[in-house]
């Protein structure tokens, strides 16, 4: 069965390898993976099948149109966050088109709505915003997206329904 759990600081090593390996084009530090971990560890999560990791997805309070630098560290979350910015979400290709990654938005959209948020917010990289609009992101222009060659910034409203 495969699933999502809380990332922890033990994590790290898993998660730098797979992002190695699924992101290559897209190369950050393992600090980066560790500070999203200690500054918002409720938004950093592992996707496990019988104990073995399929990827990961990190994500934290921000500011609307603002997308960190490609491998960047934030060094404070924001003191008045508008949204729930999804870092990074990433699948070994045999764990795609399983539903994990409906899963993880569908998460933190609760997760958002816990912190007072009321958007989530991303940069589709490598044609995948295709995949995002699938999953409720629209496009947003303005965004300064340093870093991530052709990308796009998109929003998704937080809409706690049994649909969201």
């Amino acid at each position: 069965m495969k699933f999502w759990r809380l990332m922890t600081v033990a994590d790290l090593s898993t998660v730098e390898s797979l992002a190695a390996r699924i992101h290559p084009a897209y190369p950050e530090d393992r600090a980066v993976f560790a500070e999203r971990v200690r500054l918002f560890p409720a938004g950093c999560f592992l996707a496990e099948e019988k104990g073995l990791p399929l990827g990961y997805g990190l994500s934290h309070p921000s500011l609307l149109g603002r997308s960190p630098p490609l491998n960047s560290l934030l060094g404070a979350l924001p003191e008045t966050p508008d949204c729930l910015y999804l870092h990074d979400l990433a699948l070994l290709p045999e764990a795609r088109r399983g539903g994990l990654g409906a899963a993880l938005t569908l998460h933190l959209v609760s997760v958002a709505a816990q912190h007072g948020l009321d958007t989530l917010a991303l940069t589709a990289v490598a044609g995948a915003d295709s995949f995002w609009q699938k999953l409720g992101f629209r496009p947003r222009e303005g965004a300064a997206l340093t870093g991530y060659g052709d990308a796009v910034y998109m929003l998704r409203p937080v809409v706690l329904t049994s649909h969201s």
